[in-house]
């Protein structure tokens, strides 16, 4: 019987130190819940967070199209519109660009001549019997978008060759809704879309860097017909940022403003196209900042 009490005593006090700890575990389980319940409520207040400035950026965002991506996996970040076609203006010397450097020897000089100077939008550095490289006429189109130097390359192959090649190359790219009507830009009938013209800079930054390069360069400089130096004044307001990586910009009543640019932001590459802006380079800055202020952003 007194062993039998023992055991009773034993198994009392047992219990007795067991509730104890039962009831802080239960209180370390339940407090772990409520810090784990809090996280999720902090998360899920910065994405409604990030959700508002999204909505409050798109809504300040003039362009009629725009496309953001990601260029590492072309994830899109932000998007309005993307395949919906416009005219593209200056934005088409950047086709002509790749189809230059890929068909033509850049070193090659030739000389100017009366039906390469046609195009409105020209510089007194490119005269009639001037003898140039393709380089420089290479650097006068893509910095100060002259639309007689974009003409003149073009006749470094043979102009008709040269623009059946920018479409061709426009259907390799998967660019399926851009025709090119010239090779400067001026026609209303050069026509793409956002999402076209974002896998045409994505190819120019893994392909062709150095026309991203030249076209950040506001330093190039040609005589002209007396010898006396020009400077050729990039047209990009964003060649000046040290996170602009290249791009393009255009302009004409019919197509409004319009970009193709990549920049460095928050160590990768993001690849901007607007399309039909009232203002790019607000629409621009815009995105950039909200990009750089929402790091984790995420498709």
């Amino acid at each position: 019987m007194k062993h039998k009490l023992l055991l009773i005593l034993f198994a009392v006090v047992i219990l007795a130190g067991w509730r104890p700890q039962t009831a802080f575990g239960a209180q370390l389980t339940q407090s772990t819940a409520l810090k784990q319940q809090i996280q999720i409520l902090y998360e899920r207040i910065a994405q409604l967070r990030q959700q508002i400035a999204t909505i409050i950026l798109q809504r300040e965002i003039s362009a009629g199209s725009y496309l953001v991506v990601d260029a590492f996996d072309n994830s899109i970040i932000l998007q309005k519109d993307s395949s919906k076609t416009y005219p593209i203006a200056s934005l088409t010397k950047l086709m002509n660009a790749v189809v230059a450097t890929e068909n033509a020897d850049l070193n090659e000089q030739i000389t100017l001549q009366e039906k390469m100077l046609k195009p409105l939008g020209h510089s007194p550095s490119l005269f009639l019997g001037l003898k140039v490289s393709l380089k420089n006429l290479l650097k006068a189109s893509l910095i100060q978008s002259t639309n007689d130097a974009a003409e003149s390359l073009s006749y470094s192959i043979g102009h008709e060759k040269f623009l059946e090649a920018m479409n061709q190359k426009a259907k390799a790219l998967g660019m399926n809704d851009t025709h090119f009507d010239d090779v400067h830009g001026l026609s209303v009938l050069n026509q793409s879309s956002a999402k076209d013209l974002v896998k045409l800079v994505s190819y120019i930054y893994k392909t062709h860097p150095e026309i991203l390069s030249i076209s950040k360069d506001n330093d190039f400089f040609l005589p002209d017909s007396t010898g006396k130096l020009l400077k050729f004044k990039n047209v990009n307001n964003f060649y000046s940022l040290s996170e602009f990586i290249g791009g393009k910009t255009g302009y004409l009543p019919e197509a409004k403003q319009s970009l193709a640019s990549i920049f460095n932001l928050n160590e990768k590459p993001v690849i901007i196209v607007l399309l039909y802006s009232k203002n790019r380079q607000t629409d621009a800055l815009k995105i950039v900042n909200w990009i750089k202020d929402n790091k984790n952003t995420s498709p």
